[in-house]
């Protein structure tokens, strides 16, 4: 078995250990100072108010190439689902008067006509 103090893969595993147990400490003590949530919470504003200026100018640049914005083209597709849906609703509603008008006619005593099988005789040709 190999000696454990000239193994350079235990070496390399000790060190990144000590390396993660600084790199912790450090984080837990920047992130417990009261400065820390300040610059975080101004960074978060920062990045939130930025998001909203480009959503903005992407509306207004889209408008301007006359091309729909992301929030028509969700109210285009939410529309889109609901008609489907209105038709969904009216192809039930068909199949149903179907069948409803096959059954009472199927009972009837009336019998049933045999298919129409014979052809119309073929045009008579005239003199060529």
């Amino acid at each position: 078995m190999a000696d454990k103090s000239n193994d350079p893969v235990a070496l390399w595993q000790n060190m990144i250990g000590e390396m993660e147990k600084g790199f912790n400490a450090f984080a837990n003590q920047a992130m417990a100072s009261p400065q820390f949530s300040q610059v975080v919470n101004q960074v978060g504003g920062a990045t939130a108010g930025a998001q909203k200026q480009l959503g903005e100018l992407m509306e207004k640049y889209l408008l301007s190439m006359n091309l729909p914005s992301r929030s028509q083209m969700v109210g285009m597709a939410e529309r889109l689902q609901s008609i489907e849906g209105q038709l969904n609703e009216i192809k039930a509603m068909l199949h149903q008067l179907q069948g409803n008008a096959a059954g009472p006619s199927a009972g009837s005593s009336a019998t049933p006509r045999p298919p129409r099988t014979r052809r119309p005789p073929p045009a008579a040709e005239g003199p060529k």
